[in-house]
Order: C-alpha cells, then sequence, then structure tokens
C-alpha cells in the first residue's frame, strides 16, 4: 500500500511536469483575428513598430537581429503595457559611400582606417541587403502611420535599427502635427550599452539581448578567442568578453518597467 502511495504520488508529480504551459496572450497584429483586434485596441490603442534590417551583425549574431530584437522586447512590452506589436520592417536607412565607383553602405565601412591602424578596406558584409533612402523610408512610415491613425491608433511606439531609430525620432514632432499621433521610442537620456535597448552594433548589448531572446541563434564559437583580434564591423565593448544572457536579461526588465510607465503615462492623457 505504502508503494502504491509513492507511485502515485510519482506519476503526479511528473503529470505536473509534463503539462502544456499556459499559451501568451496573443499579441502580433498579423495573427489577431479581427475580435481579438477590436478587444486589445480597446483596452490600449497602442502599436509597436519593430524597425529591422538584414544586415550584418558580426560572424556571431543572426542577420535579422535588429528585428528579432525590438519585435522580442515590443512582444513582452505589449503583453504588460497592453496595445499591438506591427510586423518588423527589414528595409531601412543608413550611411553610403561610394569609393571607386563601388557603393557602400553602414558598416561595411564602419572602420575608419585614419583613426584604426591595420583596419580591413570597406567591403560588402555577407548578408547585408536592407539599404533604402531616406525620403523612400520616410514614404513607407508615413503611409504606415496613416494606416495606423486609420485603424485607430493613438499611440506609436517604433524602436531598431540605429539609422532607422534615430531618422524616426526625428521626425516625431512633425509627424505627430499630421497624423495626431503620438510617437515614442526606447532611448532614454543616458541610454547605453549597459542599460539601453540597441545601443551598440552586434557587441555587448546586442549580443545579450540576442543571447537572452535567442540563445540558439547566437554562435559565439565562429568568434576567434583571441581578444587581441579587432572583431570586423562590432561597434562596442568586445562581446566575447562582456555580453551574458544575464545582463540582456536585466537590461529587458528595465526597459519594459520604464516603457510600460510612460505609455500608461500617455493613455491616461488620452481620456
Amino acid at each position: 500500500m505504502k508503494n502504491l502511495f509513492f507511485i502515485v504520488l510519482t506519476l503526479a508529480f511528473l503529470a505536473g511536469c509534463t503539462r502544456n504551459p499556459e499559451p501568451k496572450t496573443e499579441v502580433e497584429y498579423a495573427k489577431l483575428t479581427p475580435a481579438e483586434f477590436r478587444e486589445r485596441i480597446k483596452q490600449a490603442p497602442v502599436a509597436y513598430l519593430p524597425l529591422g534590417t538584414l544586415e550584418w551583425h558580426g560572424e556571431h549574431l543572426p542577420l535579422g537581429s535588429d528585428g528579432l530584437q525590438s519585435a522580442a522586447f515590443f512582444n513582452d512590452l505589449a503583453r504588460q503595457a497592453g496595445g499591438i506589436v506591427m510586423p518588423m520592417l527589414f528595409l531601412g536607412p543608413d550611411s553610403r559611400r561610394e569609393i571607386d565607383g563601388k557603393v557602400f553602405y553602414g558598416m561595411d565601412f564602419w572602420f575608419d582606417q585614419s583613426s584604426l591602424k591595420n583596419a580591413p578596406e570597406p567591403s560588402q558584409l555577407d548578408g547585408s541587403a536592407y539599404w533604402i533612402s531616406d525620403s523612400l523610408f520616410c514614404q513607407v512610415l508615413e503611409a504606415t502611420l496613416f494606416q495606423l491613425k486609420r485603424a485607430g491608433f493613438k499611440v506609436l511606439v517604433a524602436h531598431g535599427h540605429g539609422p532607422s531609430t534615430t531618422f524616426f525620432i526625428r521626425h516625431s514632432e512633425s509627424w505627430e502635427k499630421q497624423f495626431g499621433l503620438k510617437l515614442m521610442a526606447c532611448w532614454f537620456e543616458g541610454s547605453g550599452a549597459e542599460n539601453g535597448i540597441m545601443c551598440d552594433h552586434a557587441a555587448m548589448n546586442e549580443t545579450s539581448l540576442v543571447m537572452h531572446y535567442y540563445p540558439d541563434l547566437v554562435k559565439m564559437n565562429n568568434l576567434p578567442a583571441d581578444t587581441s583580434v579587432i572583431l570586423r564591423a562590432v561597434a562596442g565593448k568586445d562581446p566575447r568578453i562582456y555580453a551574458s544572457p544575464r545582463l540582456g536579461a536585466k537590461i529587458v526588465k528595465e526597459n519594459v518597467e520604464r516603457m510600460k510607465i510612460l505609455i500608461r503615462k500617455e493613455l491616461d492623457n488620452l481620456h
């Protein structure tokens, strides 16, 4: 009888361990039914727009790192602050330079040979395929803002790829007047690699965020173990030394809490 009792307890324990977890609340625009859309926008008329790219982020991170990070962060934020997450963009602006008849974009020529000894020549980085002009990006964002306003949103939070985010912030004041939306990004005064969202390029900050959200996509073994070897097109603290999933989790937690307060304040101002 005693053995039977322990068998029952063991089976109950195993059943609890294998029970499927509660499904997460769906917050992605593309996956919502009209009824679900109506309910979420009624609760919080907030849209989140991940500004992504298909861009080299070192040999250790996926090419879609910009959009993957911002989309995952926005999913966490939407579940706590309310709102709906838009599909990520993968086209965006960046610096452009023509050298000897060949065009380079962004991190293709990040190394400045005048300031960094033995820097490699500018070269097209494998997998980068995202660049559009400022004027075309402006048209894309303005069309998006018009449609979101029409759909009933009152607040838009956009963040991701650095030049895309900078462009968005630079135009936010005029777009707010034009479209009647409150526009927000996730950088704040004092944002840095240890406390901001996407504040470097493939270095400590971004690597930590991808480690937190997508650990299986981070391939640190692709980087040389010798930390005296300079990493191509990695801007910021060396991820081999400073990046960790723990830091990524800390950054996410702090910024979800910070943004949640700001968003709720804006929603309160609507009433």
